[in-house]
This record gives C-alpha cells, structure tokens and sequence, in this order.
C-alpha cells in the first residue's frame, strides 16, 4: 500500500500493543485498517507470550503478532496476578516494580524501534476504528515528520499525573528533574524509529541500565513523553516538526454507548480533513459486538464525506 504523500524511500508501519480482553476490538481495528489506511508497509500486534495464539489468527501478508519476549529482556517475566485471581498478569523481576499490563505495553512500543525497519512507526491503540481513509503519509511534512505536541498544556499545573511522567522521562533522558511545560500524549501518533532507537541509547548511557530498567524504575512514566522530551529537549527537535492536530476522536468516560450514542460520536468526528478515527477508549464505553454498527456508520460517514 503506497503513499502518495510519504516522502521517497520513507516506510511506515502501524503499531499496537493488545491484549487478549481486547480481542474483539482489535480484530475490529485491523479490519478497519484494511478497509481505510494508505501507506502502509507493515502492521505490527505487539502481545505477550500467553496471547500470542489467540492473536495469530489476525496475520495477513502485511500483518505480524509479535511475541513480547522476542522484545524486552529476558529477566522480566509475566507471571499470573494472585490479587486478580490469577485472571491477569503481572509483570516481575529484581530490576523494576511490579508492573501492569499498561506499563509493559508502553515498554513493548519503545522496544519495536530496535527490531524493526520502517523510517515512521504509527501507534494506534487496539480500541480504534477508521471510520475515514487515512494515509499515514499525513505524519510527514516533506522530510520531517509530525510530533504530536500540546503547547504548554502542563503549565497550569493542573495535570500532575503527567507532571510526574515528565519529570521521570527527563530523570531517565540525564536531564535536569524538571517537567515540560508541553505534553505529547494522544492517540493516533508518528515517530521516527531511528530516533526511538536512539532514545534507547541515551537511555541506557544516561542510567547505566538496560534502557528498559532505567525507564520502569519508577511506575509512573509515559513513552509518549519520553520520546517528546528526548525530541525537544536533547535533539531539539531535528527530524520532526510539531503538530496539536489529534487525529482520533476519544470518548474517555460517560455512560455506556448504544447503537444511536456510537452513531451520535462518528457523526462528531468533524471535518474530513481533521478526524479520522474513533476511540470509545475501554470495555465499560462500547461492546465489543458494536462491530456491525461501527463499520455500518462509518461507511454511511464516508459516503456522505465524499459527498
């Protein structure tokens, strides 16, 4: 699938780390990727080990599950969580807290950067759907690509949460423990692999860790940050250039969607050249069974886009 706005010789893959409770979406988005996204070389799944099965069977000529344990270090081990009732995992070793199924998918996406080819790596969460065309050649402006960046969104001080991720990413970069005053969180993201890769390095020299140790020492950290920070604030920003458009539309709490609410939310993407993705973000906010109703909407959205 080419570009026809990705700069020569410039590959893009598509990124999403999973996991099985989200099955069902994910299949949903891989569908959704097949009907509508452009530009695409590769679309990586990024699982662990015990999902792998499960996930094999949504492979395609341009599609790979990746097993977890092929990308981070052998000393960290998912093992069943007592306190879940053994339904979840936990993730443990002597170099890091016990982490969560959120921080090792997080650990999973900066990994990807050191075993994989493409130039841009495009994350997108496993409960998206396309609801419009979309060519991840829109990351790239000329020979830079796109950095989601939301200018001084953290300088109010009203986001401590991500003050805290902030002030960790620059803990693990060797920079001053100071946050940024901007944030560059979103769904439906660009980096560059060579800079993510290089990210790693700077990571592992600045902590004399394994990057991956020196990243989780403390459980609150955010890759999005981290590789924000590392591109403004050690790079200053060669390669890319900044960008507050969010490309996916994101339901994070409210009541639960019915078929005329989830219709409601497409119809509210907006301009065709602004959204053109959804998320309902968790279990509690769509069935997985709306599938048939995503799709039916969405391809009524399109037609009347097109319009």
């Amino acid at each position: 699938m080419t570009s026809p706005t990705q700069p020569a010789n410039r590959a893009a893959a598509m990124v999403t780390a999973s996991y099985a409770a989200d099955f069902d979406r994910c299949r949903l988005l891989c569908e959704t990727v097949d009907r509508r996204v452009t530009g695409m070389a590769k679309h990586y799944l990024l699982v662990a080990g015990h999902d792998v099965e499960r996930f094999k069977v949504l492979e395609t000529g341009h599609r790979q599950v990746v097993d977890e344990r092929d990308l981070l270090p052998s000393w960290l081990h998912a093992v069943p969580d007592p306190t879940s009732l053994f339904r979840r995992h936990v993730w443990l070793s002597l170099k890091t807290p016990p982490l969560r199924g959120w921080h090792v998918q997080q650990l999973r996406r900066l990994a990807l950067a050191r075993h994989v080819g493409e130039d841009a790596l495009v994350f997108v969460d496993s409960d998206v759907a396309f609801v419009r065309p979309f060519d991840l050649g829109e990351f790239w402006s000329g020979e830079r690509l796109r950095l989601f960046r939301r200018d001084n969104a953290l300088a109010s001080g009203d986001s401590a949460e991500h003050a805290a991720w902030s002030v960790n990413a620059a803990q693990s970069l060797g920079l001053p423990r100071v946050a940024s005053p901007h944030d560059y969180i979103a769904t439906l993201i660009a980096w560059r692999r060579a800079a993510a890769a290089a990210l790693l390095d700077r990571v592992e020299k600045s902590t004399g860790r394994h990057w991956a140790a020196g990243v989780a020492s403390s459980r609150r950290f955010s890759e999005c940050t981290l590789y924000g920070r590392f591109v403004d604030d050690v790079r200053e920003g060669e390669g890319h250039v900044h960008d507050s458009l969010e490309r996916c539309r994101v339901y994070w709490s409210g009541p639960r969607m019915d078929d005329g609410a989830l219709a409601r939310f497409i119809d509210g993407l907006g301009p065709a050249r602004s959204r053109s993705a959804c998320n309902p973000s968790s279990a509690s906010m769509w069935p997985a069974s709306a599938a048939s109703s995503v799709l039916a909407h969405s391809a009524r959205l399109g037609r009347r886009s097109a319009a």
